[in-house]
């Protein structure tokens, strides 16, 4: 080879990516967090059997393992979570939030093991949400959920995404101990949970979802059929003569709708729903809408105004819900600032008995490891018999932080 051949070859070489020509190395990441928590709880406590701790201290660990081959198309996810508490022995637990293999491919993606999915765009109910069970023993708010074992294959095409699941093997949702605060107005039996189906938490449920954009609006059409991830609760009598509940778990099927359209500043929200397993069918909906106000008095800030309106049309057979006529009004703020400062308050109030729920949530990141969080959650104007006549004692108030790895 000539000695200008030699030099154009290295040329070409230099204008080469290194990437193109060499395999890109496989990724081990270990991240995660680990948190200190304190629930205060400053009213008497409601019921004898019940701590008279007025402060309730945890910890918990969430690390999380990620392992991506070389060729960036297969992805092994690990993430365990383990709760100590130094009151509440059911909110001491351990669960794997994920554990999966995800490939990807051009066009579709195979998701296999312990996940978790959302679903849904409103603010104060997510109806829609039915993959992940939640666990109740984290927080009130729903939004903690535990793993859900599936497949989960998903095909995006021009006319949208399409997601087929199955869901071999069901979670039954967590409740507070017998003698803990937010236990409600009788113990939960919850090892001895009763299903309408013969194979209990083995059965096979199924699900599918499109969804897509289109314009200003982003859309999903949902269908679920299997266990239910809401329990009804049956009276009953220990051999102690206490009286507790027993969680029933029935089959049902669900189809819902999700949407959202943005204009500028406004979001204009709704989802909804057709259940039928829980007696007579009937339907749900939560619609609301949200308005922005951009760096307010010339600041960084930004502050978004929320109002929802809940309704829920199930019959006294189904599972009890707080949630039948009910609006919801809240306010967000976000400092946009290097310590991502946030704050939402919010309010939901039943039109017919003005029983009210109040939850205040702050955070604000101290530096790169640490951040700061508060939660507040109370009740005004609780009936005898209302919705929260069995936790009308335990407001109260989440001071977190947390350290990130």
């Amino acid at each position: 080879m000539t000695a200008h051949r030699v030099y154009a070859l290295v040329v070409a070489l230099q204008l080469i990516p290194l990437s193109s020509i060499a395999p890109q190395a496989a990724v081990l990441e270990l991240e995660g967090s680990s948190s200190f928590e304190l629930r205060t709880f400053p009213n008497a406590k409601t019921y004898p059997s019940q701590h008279r701790s007025v402060f309730s201290p945890s910890i918990s660990l969430e690390p999380e393992l990620i392992y991506e081959t070389d060729s960036g198309n297969d992805r092994f996810t690990l993430i365990p979570f383990a709760r100590l508490d130094a009151h509440d022995d059911q909110r001491s637990h351990f669960d794997l939030r994920e554990a999966n293999w995800l490939h990807l491919a051009d066009s579709w993606d195979l998701q296999v093991g312990l996940g978790k999915v959302f679903w849904g765009v409103t603010e104060s109910r997510h109806l829609v949400d039915i993959i992940n069970q939640t666990d109740a023993v984290e927080n009130t708010d729903g939004e903690d959920k535990l793993g859900q074992p599936m497949i989960n294959y998903n095909l995006l095409t021009d006319w949208g995404s399409f997601g087929f699941f199955v869901l071999p093997g069901f979670r039954e949702r967590t409740f507070a101990d017998d003698d803990a605060r937010l236990r409600g107005p009788r113990p939960i039996q919850q090892d001895d949970a009763t299903y309408d189906s013969r194979s209990e938490n083995k059965h096979v449920d199924v699900a599918l979802r499109w969804a897509h954009s289109i314009g200003d609006v982003d859309i999903g059409l949902s269908h679920f059929h299997g266990t239910s991830r809401e329990p009804r609760a049956i009276a009953s009598t220990r051999s102690d003569g206490v009286s507790v509940f027993i969680p029933h778990y029935d089959q049902i099927d669900q189809t819902g709708i999700d949407a959202q359209l943005t204009k500028n500043a406004w979001l204009w929200k709704i989802e909804s729903i057709v259940r039928s397993g829980h007696g007579d069918r009937f339907g749900a909906a939560v619609a609301g809408v949200e308005y922005t106000f951009y760096q307010v008095y010339d600041s960084a800030s930004d502050i978004g105004v929320i109002a929802e309106y809940q309704y829920d049309g199930r019959d006294p057979d189904a599972p009890v819900t707080i949630s039948n006529n009910d609006l919801f009004f809240g306010v967000r703020w976000t400092a946009n600032d290097e310590n991502d400062t946030s704050a939402l308050a919010g309010t939901i109030v039943d039109r017919v008995t003005q029983e009210t729920a109040i939850s205040i949530e702050a955070e604000r990141r101290l530096d790169d490891h640490w951040k700061a969080e508060i939660e507040g959650r109370m009740t005004e104007n609780v009936p005898t018999h209302g919705s929260f006549a069995g936790i009308t004692h335990d407001d109260h108030l989440i001071l977190r932080l947390t350290r990130f790895f």
